[in-house]
């Protein structure tokens, strides 16, 4: 047996926003890795390197810093690329699909047009494990991804047309 299915709501977490700005821009943010270190990380923490290849197999290694000193590397692989709408990536891989030690999650993030210049942005982490998924959310899933969504936003409304 290859393999079994299960519920995907025991593996998944969510965070839904309206962001009061275009997705264009939005998709910026994610996209230029000058933007995205400035909203990425929940305050104190920062963005100290991040280097992205955005396509399809392409690698990504973000570097978080917390307020004293202590840095987390975040490497990955991009899935799927469709510009302004949606970005899968994976820490299941490193580069060059080179599977990672320990694979934890694999996001979603979509940008929906909702008219007005506001964008519905959707952030999906699905999870290995049940166990994943409720440590993902023990460590402050919720209230970080939560605040990175405000500083995506603002990042966002600040740039030029």
């Amino acid at each position: 047996m290859c393999g079994t299915t299960e519920n995907p709501d025991t593996h998944e977490l969510v965070l839904e926003r309206v962001l009061d700005a275009p997705r264009e821009k939005v998709w910026r943010c994610w996209s230029e890795p000058d933007l995205l270190k400035r909203w990425f990380a929940p305050r104190p923490w920062t963005v100290a390197h991040a280097d992205i290849d955005l396509r399809p197999g392409g690698a990504s290694l973000v570097t978080m810093r917390g307020p004293e000193g202590q840095e987390i590397p975040c490497p990955g692989v991009y899935l799927e690329v469709i510009e302004n709408e949606r970005l899968v990536f994976t820490d299941a891989y490193t580069r060059a699909w080179q599977p990672s030690a320990h694979p934890f999650m694999t996001a979603i993030v979509t940008f929906e047009d909702t008219g007005g210049g506001k964008t519905l942005y959707t952030a999906r982490a699905r999870h290995w494990t049940q166990q994943d998924r409720e440590r993902h959310e023990q460590m402050g899933f919720h209230e970080g991804w939560g605040k990175c969504a405000g500083q995506l936003e603002a990042v966002a409304r600040a740039l030029e047309t």
